[in-house]
Parts: C-alpha cells; sequence; structure tokens
C-alpha cells in the first residue's frame, strides 16, 4: 500500500503516470521479489459448493466458506463521474498517445509498431477495442491474447503490447490475436478502476453454470459485497464480457491467454497439463470463481485458458523477463499443443 497511494495521485494529473513505474520499481525490482505467497482463498480446502462440471484439473473451488476474498493491495475507487472522468480513444494514434502517457514501459514507437485496429467491439461508454493479428503462413493453433479486463493492472497491457512485438520477431504456427484492453472505460479514467463504467468486475461477468446463484452467493459471502468485485446484475450484462464472449463463439480459439496482475503467479485452467512456469512465475492455482472467464473458458468450454498474474499492477517485468515468459509460453504450446 505505500506504493499504490501516490500512484493513485500521481494518475489524477496529466502526464504523471509514465513516471510511477520508475517510482515504484526500486521498491520491489523482479530480479529479487521472492515468490508472494498464495493468498488465503487459494488455500480454502473445505468446499461445499461446486461447479456443475467438473474441474478438468486438480484445482479447488473457492466457494462454500463466508470469509473475505483477499484483496490487491488496492483501495476501492471512487466512482462519482464528478471525482473522475474517461478519457476518449476514438483512434489508434489517440490510444497510443494514452498508453504512452499511463502505461509502463510503453514508448510511442512500440504501440506504432503494434499496428493496432479496431476490431468493431465497444464499452460501455462506446470505447472502441483495438487488435493485432500475426499471422503466420501454416498456423496450426489460434491463440487469443488479452489484457486490461480490470482497469486498475495498467502492466496488464503493456504485457501484451510487448508481446506483440515478439509473435511478429519469433515465428511460431501460430494465428496470435491480441487485444490489449477490454476494459478502457475502467483503465482511462483519470483514476483507474478495476471495475467498468458501471461498476461491474467483468471478470465474474462471464455466463459460469448456475451464475444467477452462484455469483451473488460468493459475491456477498465471500468477499462481503465488496463493490471491486460486483459481478452484475446478470451474465454477460456488459458488452466487455460479451465481446470476449462472442468473440470465443466466432473465432474458436484454441487457447486463451488473460494477463492480469498483481498476485505474481501463474494459474491455469483447462483439460491439459499446465505450464509449470512462464519466466519467473510458477504455477500457483487459486481456484475457480463463479463467473470468471477461467472458469467459464477453462472448465466448461474445454479451451485452455492461461492466467498471467504479473507482481506488479504499475510496472512491468523487465524486458529480459517479458521475452523469456513469450518463450517459455511457446515452448509449453508446442508441448502440449502442437505448435510446432
Amino acid at each position: 500500500m505505500a506504493v499504490l497511494v501516490p500512484v493513485f495521485m500521481w494518475a489524477a494529473v496529466p502526464g504523471l503516470v509514465a513516471a510511477a513505474p520508475q517510482a515504484a520499481a526500486s521498491a520491489s525490482s523482479p530480479a529479487t521479489a521472492a515468490k508472494p505467497a498464495k493468498p488465503a482463498a487459494a488455500r480454502t480446502n473445505n468446499m461445499t459448493v461446486r461447479p456443475s462440471v467438473a474441474p478438468l484439473v486438480n484445482k479447488p473451488t473457492v466457494l462454500g466458506k463466508p470469509a473475505a476474498e483477499p484483496a490487491r493491495g488496492k483501495a476501492v475507487l471512487p466512482t462519482s463521474p464528478a471525482l473522475s472522468r474517461t478519457v476518449a480513444i476514438p483512434t489508434t494514434q489517440a490510444f497510443c498517445e494514452q498508453s504512452v502517457k499511463r502505461l509502463p514501459s510503453v514508448g510511442p514507437a512500440l504501440c506504432r509498431g503494434a499496428q493496432l485496429t479496431d476490431n468493431g467491439g465497444r464499452s460501455v461508454q462506446g470505447q472502441p477495442f483495438y487488435q493485432r493479428d500475426v499471422v503466420s503462413p501454416n498456423p496450426q493453433l489460434k491463440v487469443l491474447v488479452i489484457g486490461g479486463i480490470h482497469g486498475d493492472e495498467l502492466s496488464s497491457t503493456s504485457l501484451v503490447l510487448h508481446w506483440i512485438q515478439h509473435a511478429s520477431q519469433t515465428p511460431a504456427n501460430v494465428h496470435w490475436r491480441f487485444v490489449p484492453l477490454v476494459n478502457p472505460d475502467g483503465m482511462l479514467r483519470d483514476v483507474p478502476r478495476r471495475t467498468n463504467s458501471r461498476g461491474v468486475d467483468l471478470n465474474r461477468n462471464f455466463p459460469t453454470p448456475n451464475w444467477d446463484k452462484e455469483a451473488p452467493f460468493y459475491w456477498k459471502g465471500r468477499t462481503r459485497s465488496d463493490p471491486r468485485r460486483y459481478p452484475g446484475p446478470k451474465s454477460l450484462s456488459e458488452p466487455e464480457s460479451r465481446w470476449v464472449h462472442d468473440e470465443m463463439e466466432r473465432w474458436k480459439p484454441d487457447l486463451i491467454v488473460s494477463v492480469h496482475a498483481p498476485y505474481g503467479v501463474l494459474d491455469f485452467d483447462g483439460p491439459t497439463s499446465p505450464p509449470q512456469r512462464l519466466g519467473r512465475l510458477y504455477l500457483d492455482q487459486v481456484g475457480i470463481f463463479p463467473g470468471s472467464l477461467g472458469n467459464f473458458g477453462g472448465v466448461h468450454k474445454r479451451v485452455p485458458v492461461v492466467t498471467i498474474e504479473l507482481p506488479s499492477a504499475i510496472r512491468t517485468p523487465q524486458e529480459a523477463e517479458m521475452r523469456q515468459m513469450w518463450l517459455d509460453l511457446l515452448r509449453w504450446m508446442g508441448e502440449r499443443l502442437g505448435a510446432n
């Protein structure tokens, strides 16, 4: 918390957010940080409510015990329009301008080189979703990589932009689809926040079986009605989660990689053996949640979902580490999914 408070202050002052990663770097260098302890929810084994489809990996559900979900070290952010506004990104140029100002380790050349295009998706406030497809001459897999589903996890969008560059430079028999920012309304506020502009946690809004009962029960019982984890009035109530859901139906990816922060672990849901590590992130399966993308995609749709939890929401790993994570992902895909 000692690092996050000043970051929120900087975020409210134009031009200062870009300096936040440097201010935080000395506090927790990725070269020396120890692997964080597993959140309390990850150690929960006393479960009474289970998903309607059995998990496909040896992974506990986290429903049933009325205790608060572990906070990610972030304060509950203001929601009043009078206190915060969202910057518009009607063009890729506007997106890059804001990315350079707000995101850690993102410069103009990196964002321009991503060659993003408007994919037609829109947020609650009408903000466009931008994507980049990198396609090999002989693709054997389709992989969807998304970042920024939680608006206050700035490093997730940065990593996706860096990985676009790596995909362009590293041959692989893959059709990549990168969407760096799925929650622009949350991230492009004066004060970024986890939820979208209607206060919904998009990663609790996917239509897992029994969502109508399990999602409200979990939110009220496990999180004690934490507004940062509100699952919404019904599943797929939000255009952002609907776009991800519909893209899965339209494009039918063989793998989904969802980038988050700041647990500093690697999570996995799905029908194959998970990767044991990506760079310095080690496998630590933290449980399944009603309405999460991992639960919906990995457990119920049988599409492997790799969830990357970066160690910090406000800074990226070093360049060499981001590349090693990328190479480890490619190696695992070749071994387990046939992306040779």
